[in-house]
């Protein structure tokens, strides 16, 4: 009887496990619950009013429009007349609205100096920080404003933490079981094992669901600074010593090209088609001074 006892508890492990490791592909389905052996009803009859896993609970509707989870990020160049000044304005405001100051990064390009900058800001503030950045330029450059929908995404997160919650209930419940009922060390370590690869999940799940919460409640805005000297031109429009410049290079480059053409031919084409000339040429004049010395020898 004893051993019949924990047989049936045996098979109730192996039923919540089963339905712990479908929760993940089911939890936008509702699953019809498979009833349990009659042995292992007094078992779940205690769990009854507990989310059964494998069940979507409705978690998986999408809300409406205006509850969606956007995250939204914008990037900025714009021209100001100091960009060290510029910079200061821009984490000003990402204070003053609530925000902080991602990264900041400044650096000289040639005497002037140019920053970069990255803040966030509550994403109900974003158009807010937008319009008073711009404010700061002589110039806006470029920009760039988009936004990511996870909410498809959250929403599958809170399914399947409840569906792992419930299963993580219904585990703790079956160790105190078997700690009151069993003296059996290995029996207590195997519900303790799956305890806590179910914590693992859990826990995996809350650290993505917490990241979207933090990027979607905040928005990213980065901010190229470009100081005016740096869009200034050297001199007035007319004259271009630069394109004097490529263009004298671009004939020198060309002259050279041709001339190497000319030393390729002569090496490659004109020392054979030369040496061919010559061997005739050369077998002439060898006979001509062969007969010509016989004459002399007869005379």
């Amino acid at each position: 009887m004893h051993a019949k006892k924990w047989g049936y508890l045996g098979i109730t492990l192996a039923l919540i496990l089963g339905m712990a490791s479908c929760a993940p592909l089911l939890s936008k389905s509702v699953a019809v619950p498979t009833p349990a052996p009659p042995a292992a009803r007094g078992l779940a009859e205690q769990a009854a009013t507990a989310p059964k896993p494998g069940i979507s609970y409705d978690a998986g509707a999408i809300p409406p429009s205006e509850e969606r989870m956007i995250v939204s990020t914008a990037n900025l160049s714009i021209v100001v007349k100091d960009a060290m000044a510029a910079l200061d304005n821009v984490k000003e405001i990402a204070v003053n609205l609530g925000g902080y100051i991602s990264q900041s990064n400044s650096w000289y390009q040639g005497e002037v100096v140019r920053a970069q900058v990255t803040i966030r800001v509550p994403a109900k503030s974003l158009d807010t920080a937008l319009d008073r950045i711009k404010a700061l330029a002589t110039r806006v450059e470029q920009e760039n404003i988009s936004g990511q929908d996870v909410t498809e995404e959250y929403t599958d997160l809170q399914s399947q933490l409840r569906n792992l919650q419930a299963t993580e209930n219904e585990l703790l419940e079956l160790l105190r079981t078997v700690r009151e009922r069993s003296t059996k060390a290995e029996d207590i370590l195997a519900v303790h094992r799956e305890l806590v690869n179910i914590r693992g999940q859990i826990e995996t799940l809350q650290g993505r669901k917490q990241y979207l919460e933090n990027m979607t409640a905040l928005a990213t805005i980065t901010v190229d600074l470009i100081p005016e000297e740096l869009e200034k031109p050297v001199v007035e429009p007319g004259w271009d010593p630069g394109r004097t410049l490529r263009n004298a290079a671009r004939a020198l480059v060309n002259t050279l090209k041709v001339l190497a053409n000319v030393v390729i031919w002569a090496l490659v084409y004109g020392v054979p088609i030369l040496l061919i000339l010559l061997v005739p040429v050369l077998v002439l004049w060898s006979v001509w001074r062969w007969w010509q010395r016989r004459r002399v020898a007869k005379g």
